[in-house]
């Protein structure tokens, strides 16, 4: 690879972290009871272990702080698997860990990730990963060497497509025309040979060829390998067919940064049933004439072109469905857009509740307002953007936050913070204002309820006007769920609260989900005061439990569930302001069996 190549590169996976970085959603930690004044500066420490509690020394930890374009603080565990960093500033913290061989645990997509603020202690827990491991001869038996082979998750560990994005690995055979992919998730994988993998400019003899599968197939008969932690699926072998692969070319336009290496980055996504399998990446240089893909199989794919325009700024072209059939696509034009962004401020309405007092509040560089574009209205056969558009705010000094780089779609925004005694209020957003006739005084503008009804968003919209209030006088709510002596905690049982007084029927940031531990205990926090139902149910296959998801626009029937089987177990709480009600013993009626 030549230093342009390199410059590229790097410009990419810069990119890519950004937007990465970007569009992650946080999960708050149980909150501390505070009523302390925050720091200004701090530590985090921690430990990197196995499953089973063993140590991992000199393992890199890396944390991305809340901030836009925070430059990571990157540091390694001792021989014991401690870690500490210190001087941080207080903002939200993204920790994670990497050891060679070694993945962390898969998680459920709906949850987001947990993030952490200086003075935690974090225990990060990795996984040995599995290894597919095999040779690549030619048809006349000979050993292929360095070609690359790439592994390409099909279903988790649980038998389900990947819901959001995709997972790939490669490597190249050596002169032995031997292969060994290591580190990989638990799952089952598709593994082929040839082609371009996941980095359009890098070269080898083999990337102009279509991929062969193993053990000699396309991608419609390919073998489907299980790959467990820990353990080695040997002898997956592939007999190289040596097939010339197809070309997908156009040419891209719209407006660019001039100090950037690449006038614009491209994204080509292989697609499956409908189903994000795998990507390439690819780049227009300045004052190229166009792109190409090359090696490509027949099949389904998406094509998206972006560009950065300034700082932090990107654009981006609508998603194109393309399908290869035996002959090259080209001649394929993409214009690039701006992309839009979602604009407010964050107010904090204190409480007056005596019991209230002194108890400490948000911090806004601790608090992230994240954008979350809801999957209904989307075409389910059709081109989508890529999962990593997507992006998050933290206030400013004065509460202001702007979130950037959104693609078209219907979103609805998440908000995440650290304050025991504080809860989310609101999420309003100004209406417009009817002009007034024939001698009428035009009505004031009025306030729509943004967290009920989600935001429209077009290209290069910016949606203004939003407020998110959040107040003092949370209560926190403890207990163990009442299970039959001798039996054990059914898998997805949760405890659910929604609004018992009618006039917050309709308020969706009443609606709280808590999963049940499996020695029956259970822990929901920020609740606002008030009176509500109580149940523990055990969730639908396939139903949402994340609270952020479950108070979306798209959820209405789900949550009309829960409210029916809530208020049919009758069992109703109140909470006062800054109340912390545990040791609750909540009623728990199994379904009947079907």
């Amino acid at each position: 690879m030549n230093s342009t190549e390199k410059k590229l590169t790097a410009s990419w996976l810069l990119l890519l972290i950004l937007i990465v970085a970007s569009s992650v959603n946080v999960n708050a930690q149980s909150p501390r009871d505070e009523t302390q004044t925050p720091a200004t500066a701090g530590t985090i420490t921690g430990r990197v272990v196995t499953e089973s509690g063993q140590p991992l020394p000199y393992a890199t930890v890396y944390l991305r702080g809340s901030m836009p374009l925070f430059q990571p603080r990157i540091t390694a565990t001792d021989s014991e698997g401690n870690f500490q960093a210190a001087g941080l500033e207080p903002l939200l913290y993204g920790v994670s860990a990497m050891v060679p061989a070694y993945v962390s645990p898969p998680r459920d997509p709906d949850t987001p990730p947990t993030y952490y603020r200086i003075g935690d202690s974090v225990t990060l827990t990795l996984v040995k990963g599995g290894v597919i491991s095999g040779t690549v001869v030619s048809t006349s038996g000979e050993p292929v060497v360095q070609v690359s082979v790439q592994a390409v998750l099909v279903r988790d560990a649980n038998g389900q497509r990947p819901k959001y994005g995709f997972y790939q690995s490669q490597k190249l055979t050596d002169d032995r025309g031997i292969y060994r992919i290591y580190g990989l998730l638990p799952g089952t994988y598709v593994v082929s040979a040839g082609g371009r993998g996941s980095l359009s400019f890098a070269a080898n003899p083999y990337a102009n060829d279509s991929p062969t599968y193993a053990p000699s197939s396309t991608r419609d008969t390919a073998a489907e390998i299980t790959v467990r932690a820990g353990e080695e699926a040997n002898g997956v072998n592939i007999r190289y067919r040596g097939e010339p692969g197809h070309v997908i070319s156009g040419v891209a336009n719209g407006p660019t940064d001039p100090n950037s290496y690449s006038q614009f980055s491209l994204n080509l996504t292989q697609i499956s049933n409908g189903v994000p399998m795998s990507s390439i990446y690819g780049f227009q240089a300045p004052n190229g004439k166009g792109f190409s893909f090359y090696g490509l199989a027949d099949g389904d794919y998406d094509l998206v072109a972006q560009s950065s325009v300034g700082l932090g700024e990107m654009t981006a072209s609508e998603p194109r469905r393309i399908s290869v059939k035996g002959a090259d696509v080209t001649g394929i034009e993409l214009t690039i857009k701006p992309l839009g962004a979602i604009g407010g401020h964050l107010a904090l309405a204190a409480s007056d509740a005596v019991e209230c007092k002194n108890k400490r509040q948000p911090l806004l560089s601790e608090t992230l307002i994240a954008a979350r574009r809801s999957e209904k209205g989307l075409p389910k056969d059709g081109p989508r953007f890529p999962t990593l558009f997507g992006a998050q705010g933290t206030p400013n000094k004065s509460g202001d936050f702007l979130i950037r780089n959104l693609a078209p779609g219907q979103y609805d925004l998440n908000v995440q913070f650290f304050a025991k005694y504080w809860y989310l209020k609101s999420i309003t957003r100004e209406g417009s204002v009817t002009p007034s006739v024939a001698g009428r005084v035009a009505p004031a503008a009025r306030q729509t309820d943004a967290a009920r009804n989600g935001m429209p968003l077009k290209f290069g919209e910016r949606i203004t006007g939003l407020t998110v209030t959040l107040a003092g006088g949370a209560a926190s709510f403890r207990g163990t769920v009442g299970i039959a002596p001798g039996e054990n905690v059914p898998p997805s049982l949760y405890v659910h609260l929604v609004p018992a007084e009618k006039e917050n029927v309709e308020d969706v940031l009443r609606l709280f989900a808590g999963e049940v531990n499996s020695d029956g205990t259970f822990a929901l926090n920020n609740l606002p005061p008030g009176r509500y139902w109580a149940v523990a149910r055990v969730a639908a296959d396939n139903e949402t439990q994340s609270v952020a998801k479950l108070r979306s626009p798209d959820e209405v029937e789900t949550r009309a569930q829960i409210r029916r089987a809530a208020e049919a177990a009758k069992t109703e709480i109140e909470f006062k302001p800054c109340q912390n009600v545990s040791d609750y013993r909540l009623p728990f009626k199994p379904a009947p069996a079907k």
